[in-house]
Formats: C-alpha cells, sequence, structure tokens
C-alpha cells in the first residue's frame, strides 16, 4: 500500500483556495483542530475522496503525489439532480467568517476567600477579540488562544504592568530566549524561558535589573508546580499618561 503522503499538498490547497482551516471544517462537519492535524497527519482514508471532491482534485494524486492533480473527470449532482462538472466552477465558493477571534480571559484569584494563595481561572466576564489573521499568519489553533493580564512591571520596558497579552496553548515546548505564561503554584508570571541541563529551567525577566534570574531544578519544578500555559505571541500596551499641551 503506497503511503499517504497528503499533508503539505491538502495544507498548500487550502492556502491556494484562500480557506482556514476553521471554513474547510465547516464544509465537513468536523473539528478544526481535525482539519489542522491532517497538515502533517495526512488526510484520513476514511474521507479522502470526499475532501479531494471539495477542492476539486484527483483523490490518488492528493493521496501519494501520483496521477493527474486535476479531477475534470468529476461529475457532481446538484440539489435538482442535475449533473455539472466540478473542475469547471473551481474556485467559485467563498467562505464568509468573521474577521475576529473571540478569545477567553484568565486571570490569577484568591483560592479561598481571605487566602493568600491564588490559582489561574477563566473570567468569561470580559472576553476580549482578536483579527483572525493575525491567529492564522502563526498557525494558532483557534482554541488553543488565550488572554491573560500582564501584573507587575519585571517584563518593563517590553510589556508594561496592565498590558493585556495573548496565549498560543497550543506551544508549550520551551524555545529557549521567546516569552511564556506560566502558573507556579498558582501564581501567573510571564517570563522569558530557557533550558537548563537535568531538565531545569531558567526564568529571566525583561526587567532584569530588579528581578535576576530564577534557576530551577527538575525537581524543583514539580515540586512548586511550575507549569507552561503557553507561548505569549501578542500584548497590548496603553499609556498610562496623557501628555500636557504646551503653551495653553
Amino acid at each position: 500500500m503506497k503511503k499517504n503522503t497528503s499533508g503539505p499538498r491538502f495544507k498548500a490547497l487550502l492556502k491556494a483556495a484562500n480557506i482556514t482551516t476553521t471554513g474547510f471544517a465547516e464544509f465537513l462537519d468536523t473539528a478544526p483542530q481535525n482539519v489542522h492535524n491532517w497538515y502533517t497527519r495526512g488526510v484520513p482514508a476514511h474521507i479522502m475522496e470526499a475532501v479531494a471532491r471539495k477542492l476539486s482534485v484527483n483523490s490518488d494524486w492528493l493521496k501519494t503525489a501520483e496521477g493527474p492533480k486535476d479531477a475534470k473527470h468529476l461529475r457532481l449532482l446538484d440539489e435538482s439532480g442535475n449533473t455539472f462538472d466540478a473542475q469547471a466552477i473551481r474556485g467559485i465558493y467563498t467562505v464568509i467568517e468573521p474577521t475576529d477571534i473571540e478569545l477567553s480571559v484568565y486571570k490569577e484569584v484568591p483560592a479561598a476567600q481571605g487566602s493568600s494563595k491564588t490559582h489561574v481561572v477563566e473570567d468569561k466576564s470580559q472576553p476580549v477579540r482578536l483579527p483572525r489573521s493575525h491567529l492564522d499568519s502563526l498557525d494558532i489553533n483557534h482554541a488553543d488562544a488565550i488572554c491573560a493580564c500582564m501584573i507587575g512591571n519585571s517584563m518593563d520596558e517590553k510589556i508594561k504592568d496592565g498590558s493585556t497579552i495573548a496565549i498560543d496553548r497550543g506551544l508549550t515546548q520551551i524555545v529557549d530566549g521567546e516569552i511564556y505564561a506560566i502558573e507556579h503554584d498558582g501564581m501567573l508570571r510571564i517570563k522569558y524561558l530557557h533550558r537548563m541541563p537535568g531538565n531545569g529551567l531558567r526564568m529571566r525577566s525583561h526587567n532584569s535589573a530588579e528581578y535576576p534570574d530564577e534557576v530551577f531544578r527538575a525537581a524543583q519544578i514539580e515540586e512548586q508546580n511550575i507549569r507552561v500555559l503557553g507561548w505569549v505571541f501578542w500584548w497590548s500596551t496603553l499609556n498610562k499618561r496623557r501628555p500636557p499641551v504646551p503653551f495653553l
């Protein structure tokens, strides 16, 4: 049996047709994450033919890159039972999607009334909207994106206190020098992360003059309940001071 190598071709077809994973998932009545997974895993055999028909290509070509690409022989039925050439009308479909994505906001709150210990929970009262194009350009699964609020000045001048940040929970693997959101024993922290030998971890603040590097061994990471929530890919900054206008 020939290997299914359809992933890159499927991704290229969606890009050429300007269809997002969410839009194509609506065609097939499936979850966007399933469609996103096909980029790397390939289109599953049980749905290969249906996907090929939607994209007006030959299913054998989609699966193995062999044979003709275009399915010019493909004939489909419309709602009235009339046949038409799918290839002849290729490209006329437009998926109308909202231009913004609504992201849930997470924040640090007391674990119990009167307690000094905190934990991170979802706040459904104030969602944040970001352009869909921002997430798509970074290949972020919409369901993995959340927002939070920067607390404190440890990331000054990079990220100001009070800034809204956006986090990709789909990227928790540490890439040295990137900014991540971390839950540290219930505390929400925003830091540069670096890997250390022996599965250790270094947290670095942008405001390193006031906040020295913190290094944690693997045992300390477990003991202190340190968990990487995701990669920080966007932040907002609102100037807290309106400049006075001179000579008035």
